[in-house]
């Protein structure tokens, strides 16, 4: 008894060691943080650069915790210690696959920490550093911003997690055509931080600045102990002298933005199909009625529409599209306010008779729009996907888009994706909380002013061009198109759409505008017209692999691989490699995506050498992906905390912390029971002869990392970087 009561106290003082040496984990003293974005032609660029002291005697982790945009793609990634410099190298997936694989083969530790937000995804890395020494991180994201309601946003995302002396965000814009409209918006740009806002703009160019003293860090919303927390938006829009667009080239490559304005609207053919299945019981189903009344109420009374709700069952409220005549709506309100969940998920029927109902009405000069709202799987009629996809297509025929916009985290995001990809639609997630109405609402508005249908770009002169066909063109919203210019005598543009009553609108004439030093703010950085075209081709590749199927699909992902690799973009295709000396450690990143649900881990965190400057870190997964705990470090997962913004994970994360709680809680109550009655023993028995009681020992030095002769610091083995947003 008195060896297993030393054992388990031994157990017991371990766990308690390691807790007490991994709360030496902090984030450092970040002596300053600057947040430099560019946007030149609604291409931008932004660089984070933190820098961060060690002040401690010992050696310490340092914390590097970021929000991107998820539409941003990473490009570069530096830290840069006692004067080296460690720069990420983006690799195919499979090649840092490898690494890790390499990593674990040797013993060393792995670990898995990932979640992705509603429009940001979290970068984390931390690094061992020396004491009373200094790092420096840079991190490099860039971004193509779209035009929606009217408007561009540059969304920035501070949160340095403590108070900063020397904290700034600078923000340089460049527009050709001359800025029209600027705001700044965001919690930090709220009434306590007004005078750390600084704007102006004259013609062609605007500047923002927010600077915050060390006092205004802890007064703003949000704001406290821990320094700023939130998003500062700058919100612009552009000049339009011409109804043709605006044609940029530089350096053998063009953009054109195409967004006319003051046309007429064209009446649409709107219908709502509308999942009232038992999964939608509650607020889901309570936030779809307040939306479609508001909805309702914003339809002209030149358009139709149609309301589907459906089950396992299908509900239309009429059989054939209906005028928004001020009676027709008022009665479509009651309909909707009686809609309650019940039943299963019939997908595959419900949208088919959307599709039905659309086609029946259908009226030249109309624009037609099929509008899915779901929170679950197709799991009553037919409930293969791929069988659902192929139905739809073939019923829709390119005839008008499909939007599918899938509710909440049981969905099947991947699913709506590519079926409304197929259709000329998109998916968007719809997230569960307060503002899910306006979510609801905010999509609408953007789809609810058809200008032109059936438009068609034609560049003669041009190569490798991206999307020049769509099938309608919004008010609000904006068209680029961007390409290689082959011959620049012959380069020219034709501009083919339909606008009200059938009448067909031709573009043309569009003089290109030679601008090889578009912007002073640019300088430093490479032809921006070249990554703006790789940026673009990418992201729409990255939408036509999920498309496609066989050998399409994998001529597609090489096509998307190789261009990521050319222009240094972390995408779910590729990885960030950090490679520093032999025994420093390996650093992987990355890239998440939208909807994946995936059952093989794909951020991981390894330590590929001993001693130097090992760290971790950690990029983002798909909100709703797979959480493998085989990969989690016990150490890391009784040390990482999930924030507010991703209640799932925090969910799945911390029910495992507290087994972990518990069982040493167990351990511990058991441990002394043992021990007190080896005690009470001890003290019963009569001692051996000869033998006295032992004076009682000093405290010995636990701590496995300081020597037990002179109490130095041995060097530690930390485990090192992944950064990954995982792949599909």
């Amino acid at each position: 008894m008195a060896s297993t009561a030393a054992v388990l106290l031994i157990f017991i003082s371990c766990l308690q060691t390691t807790t007490c040496q991994r709360r030496k984990r902090h984030s450092g003293d970040i002596y300053s943080f600057h947040i430099n974005a560019t946007v030149t032609s609604r291409y931008a660029i932004t660089v984070i650069t933190s820098r961060v002291a060690n002040r401690h005697d010992n050696s310490s982790e340092i914390d590097f915790h970021v929000k991107i945009p998820k539409t941003a793609f990473i490009s570069k990634f530096r830290m840069t210690i006692d004067g080296k410099m460690y720069d990420g190298v983006v690799k195919k997936k499979e090649e840092a696959e490898q690494q890790y694989k390499e990593a674990v083969d040797q013993g060393q530790t792995a670990g898995l920490v990932s979640a992705v937000g509603r429009t940001l995804e979290d970068f984390r890395t931390s690094v061992s550093i020396a004491a009373h020494n200094k790092v420096t991180f840079e991190l490099t994201y860039e971004e193509l911003l779209q035009r929606r309601l009217g408007n561009y946003e540059l969304l920035i995302n501070a949160q340095p997690g403590q108070i900063v002396r020397d904290f700034k965000i600078n923000v340089n814009v460049y527009e050709k055509p001359g800025i029209k409209l600027l705001k700044v918006e965001g919690s930090l740009a709220s009434k306590t931080l007004t005078t750390a806002v600084t704007k102006s703009h004259v013609d062609k160019e605007a500047w923002i600045t927010f600077s915050p003293t060390e006092v205004q860090q802890t007064q703003c919303d949000g704001c406290g102990e821990h320094g700023l927390s939130g998003d500062l938006k700058m919100i612009y829009d552009v000049e339009r002298p011409h109804s043709n667009g605006e044609m940029l080239v530089v350096g053998g490559f063009f953009a054109h933005y195409f967004a006319p304005a003051d046309l007429p609207r064209i009446p649409k053919n709107v219908v709502f199909v509308i999942d009232r299945s038992g999964s939608m019981l509650g607020q889901k189903i309570s936030q779809t009625r307040t939306a479609l009344l508001k909805i309702l109420d914003d339809l002209a009374e030149n358009d139709r529409f149609g309301l589907i709700c459906f089950d396992d069952k299908i509900s239309p409220w009429k059989r054939t599209l209906i005028g928004a005549t001020q009676q027709n709506v008022k009665a479509a309100k009651e309909f909707v306010g009686g809609i309650e969940s019940r039943g299963s998920t019939d997908i595959n029927a419900a949208v088919l008779e959307g599709v039905k109902m659309i086609q029946t009405g259908h009226k030249e000069g109309v624009a037609s729009i099929l509008i899915l709202l779901t929170d679950g799987q197709p799991n009553s009629g037919e409930a293969d996907p791929d069988k659902i996809e192929e139905n739809v297509r073939r019923a829709i025929g390119k005839g008008f888009p499909l939007y599918c916009l899938g509710f909440g985290f049981d969905v099947r995001f991947e699913f709506l994706q590519k079926m409304a990809q197929e259709n000329g639609g998109v998916a968007r997630r719809i997230y569960e909380g307060t503002d899910a109405v306006l979510q609801l609402e905010g999509f609408y508005e953007e789809v609810a002013v058809p200008l032109l249908t059936s438009v068609k770009m034609a560049y003669k002169g041009a190569t490798h061009l991206t999307q020049s066909a769509f099938m309608h063109y919004y008010n609000g919203s904006e068209i680029v198109v961007a390409g290689q210019i082959s011959n620049i005598t012959d380069f020219s543009t034709a501009v083919i759409a339909v606008s009200t009553n059938t009448e067909v609108m031709t573009y043309t004439d569009i003089k290109p505008s030679q601008d090889e030093n578009p912007s002073p703010v640019m300088s430093g950085f490479e032809n921006f017209l070249q990554r703006l075209w790789a940026y673009l081709t990418l992201k729409q590749l990255l939408d036509r692999e999920v498309m496609l199927s066989g050998e399409e699909k994998k001529a597609v992902k090489q096509e998307a691989l190789d261009l990521a690799l050319r222009y240094g973009f972390v995408t779910p295709m590729t990885s960030m490699v950090v490679t520093k000396p032999q025994a420093e450690g390996s650093h992987v990143a990355h890239k998440p995506k939208e909807g994946e649900s995936s059952s093989t881990p794909l951020s991981r965190t390894y330590s590929s050498g001993f001693g130097g400057y090992q760290g971790r870190a950690y990029s983002d997964l798909a909100y709703d992906s797979y959480y493998d705990s085989d990969l989690l470090s016990l150490s890391d997962l009784a040390n990482y905390r999930l924030s507010n913004d991703y209640p799932m994970m925090d969910k799945s994360l911390s029910g495992r912390h507290h087994i972990w709680t518990v069982g040493a809680a167990v351990l511990l109550v058991v441990g002394m029971i043992l021990a007190g009655l080896w005690f009470w023993r001890r003290k019963h028995a009569r001692p051996p002869p000869g033998r006295t009681n032992p004076e009682e020992n000093e405290c010995v030095n636990t701590d496995p990392f300081i020597s037990s002769e002179d109490g130095t610091k041995g060097k530690e083995s930390l485990p090192a970087l992944t950064l990954s947003p995982a792949a599909s």
